[in-house]
């Protein structure tokens, strides 16, 4: 089974942004101070601490606009932290009882058939049995509830 590797919001976007700098839509990110309960942080993966600053933006994983390439809301820590960069599953994604998976091609394009909500106990399991299929190149994960953008999951080794 392939191995896989968590991948968080790039580092360089983070500290644009954490600087002031625009979101997907155009707009400077909300400033906001964390309740401690439900604020995950897409570029450490851990929940943002309750009395923390943070930021709530709009956010687009992809590389261009094109009919797949979803926006919504996403968290990050206020002041520069460090991206995730640890084995196995971030804090984040053990905050919940389930998430959705879905697969995408190397053209970002959703493969149909992929998307489904899954316990967060198969979530690293049903991950890598995706990335298995040649035609899917990364995964994202999203809140089941929400459909927030949480991470980015790929092939352990690839770039």
């Amino acid at each position: 089974m392939t191995e896989i590797r968590v991948t968080p919001i790039p580092t360089a976007l983070v500290r644009a942004l954490q600087a002031g700098g625009l979101d997907a839509h155009g707009n400077r990110p909300e400033r906001a101070v964390s309740d401690g309960a439900g604020a995950p942080c897409r570029h450490c993966l851990s929940m943002i601490p309750e009395g923390a600053g943070m930021l709530i933006l709009a956010h687009s994983p992809f590389g261009a606009r094109q009919p797949y390439a979803e926006t919504g809301p996403v968290f990050l820590c206020a002041e520069p932290c460090a991206p995730w960069q640890g084995e196995g599953l971030p804090p984040i994604l053990t905050s919940s009882p389930d998430y959705m998976l879905r697969g995408y091609d190397a053209a970002e394009r959703i493969v149909y058939g992929t998307g489904a909500v899954v316990p967060a106990a198969t979530l690293a399991e049903r991950a890598a049995a995706l990335l298995d299929d040649g035609a899917i190149t990364f995964v994202h994960v999203r809140s089941a509830r929400n459909g927030c953008f949480q991470c980015r999951i790929d092939r352990a080794g690839a770039a």
